[in-house]
């Protein structure tokens, strides 16, 4: 069994205003490890006292200190957060993996990605620029870069600490002060990054801040506020569909990232065992639960066989573990409601008419028995307007779905409400780019299953977001 000793509080405080504290509304929940149902933690959460007091010192520091700091004195503090996370990377991922269920590679690879966006905006500081701009009349135009102001990030449950740091270097960097609120499943890797900034970075008080507590208290506090003046969300559909509708009034800028049903589309001249061999973590990678995530397959049917069989090979070979084992490359869902919310989507891909060719089944033999585990589930002959292919549903479950034609392809790939990554496999990069220019998503790969870089904005299609997100050039200050 591994060490599974954690340093924490019995139970821990959310920072605000620079001070760790209980906070006013008395109540604390639990935060669980899914390897095994076990309590690993209890947070206080935050009344709307609290967030409205949080949100009064994040508008004070933005507009006393934070919005007038020198370029070079911001990219300071960034950097420092990158430091600081590069000191502690073991210790976060050790806690990322605990709390998530995902492999401590995993955790390692995003701890890592987390320093590397600080550093990557600490370099974008310095050139946020305006332009001259000649106009009818003689003179020039100039344009100023401004920051918004207090900038909201409200991060999932998924990758709560690479998101995390996704939304807060840029909002840092363009000189907004920032509320931090990480889900309540996963929300102590998000602590760690606060007691980075308060021991490393050494940030001024309000400037970077983390609220925890339930979306709908503190979530719908945060969003209705009338001095937050931008939102950036990551969840699900319904929850970013009710961010707009309380921020509306107040015509607030609000950036989303919703649901995903990404497609990996399979050509007839693909390099079938490459492109079977590499799939698998493309769609059963952190258990499923990613919405670039490529759930349904569409596969030409001149190699639908070779494919579906390859891929099952390849799904055999991965490691289901303990997140904390080095070998493992599948671990727990995040909770037993997440696992059957899976069992139960397998159960009606089969009723719908599917065939279930692998898996979709509880682990129960000892090791697996007191976590949420389960066996990656493979359904064919899945036809897309089946709700098993149409729904999102974040887990590991991948849907089988043969082609013949190719706009009959695309138009099946496009009849789906989500939009946001996806893959192509063909040797005929001319077929690749034609395709990747008729399919509606944000991020389309070509022959690997990449969706997420730093250097490059993660745009959306279709109902999968609202907005841009990430990239230097999309994070710019607003111009005035």
């Amino acid at each position: 069994m591994n060490n599974r000793s954690v340093k924490r509080q019995c139970r821990s405080n959310f920072f605000l205003n620079g001070e760790f504290t209980e906070g006013t509304s008395g109540k604390a929940f639990d935060v669980m490890e899914p390897s095994c149902n076990k309590r690993l933690d209890q947070v206080h959460e935050a009344s709307v006292e609290d967030v409205n007091q949080s949100v009064e010192a994040a508008e004070k520091a933005y507009r006393e200190s934070w919005r007038k700091t020198k370029p070079a004195e911001r990219a300071a503090f960034l950097r420092k957060f990158a430091e600081g996370i590069r000191a502690n990377l073991e210790e976060i991922s050790r806690i990322e993996s605990r709390n998530v269920g995902k492999p401590i590679g995993d955790s390692r690879w995003e701890v890592n990605a987390g320093a590397e966006l600080f550093d990557y905006y600490a370099g974008a500081v310095s050139i946020f620029s305006g332009e001259n701009l000649p106009v009818s009349r003689p003179g020039v135009d100039l344009t100023f870069r401004q920051p918004i102001g207090v900038a909201a990030c409200i991060v999932p449950w998924n990758y709560p600490f690479l998101m995390a740091c996704s939304k807060v270097a840029p909002a840092l960097a363009a000189g907004n002060s920032v509320i931090l609120k990480p889900a309540s499943y996963t929300p102590l890797s998000a602590l760690k990054l606060a007691e980075i900034a308060h021991k490393v970075v050494d940030i001024p008080k309000g400037v970077f801040q983390v609220i925890c507590g339930p979306g709908s208290t503190v979530g719908n506090a945060i969003v209705e506020h009338p001095a937050v003046g931008k939102i950036s969300f990551t969840g699900e559909t319904v929850t970013g569909a009710e961010i707009l509708r309380r921020s509306a009034g107040r015509i607030a800028r609000v950036s989303l990232e919703l649901g995903g049903k990404s497609p990996n589309i399979i050509c007839q001249d693909a390099d079938v065992q490459r492109a079977a061999e590499s799939s698998p973590l493309a769609v059963f990678g952190n258990t499923g639960q990613d919405c670039c995530a490529r759930s349904r397959a569409f596969v030409h049917a001149d190699v639908l066989d070779e494919f579906v069989s390859r891929f099952i090979e390849a799904t055999r070979k991965t490691v289901i573990g303990d997140p904390l084992d080095e070998k493992t490359e599948i671990g727990p869902l995040v909770s037993p409601s997440q696992r059957q919310r899976s069992i139960d989507y397998v159960a009606l891909g089969v009723k719908e008419g599917a065939k279930l060719a692998y898996g979709g089944e509880v682990l129960s033999a000892p090791g697996f028995s007191d976590g949420n585990y389960m066996t990656p589930a493979i359904l064919v002959d899945v036809k897309n307007s089946m709700r098993v292919a149409q729904e999102e549903i974040f887990g590991p479950v991948l849907c089988v779905i043969p082609y013949k034609d190719e706009e009959a392809m695309i138009q099946e790939v496009n009849d789906c409400r989500y939009g946001l990554s996806g893959s192509i496999w063909t040797r005929d990069m001319t077929r690749g780019l034609r395709l990747a220019q008729a399919v509606e998503s944000g991020v389309l790969s070509i022959n690997c299953n990449n969706s997420v870089f730093n250097e490059a904005p993660s745009g959306v299609s279709n109902r999968a977001a609202s907005g841009v997100n990430a990239a230097f050039m999309h994070s710019k200050p607003s111009p005035k």
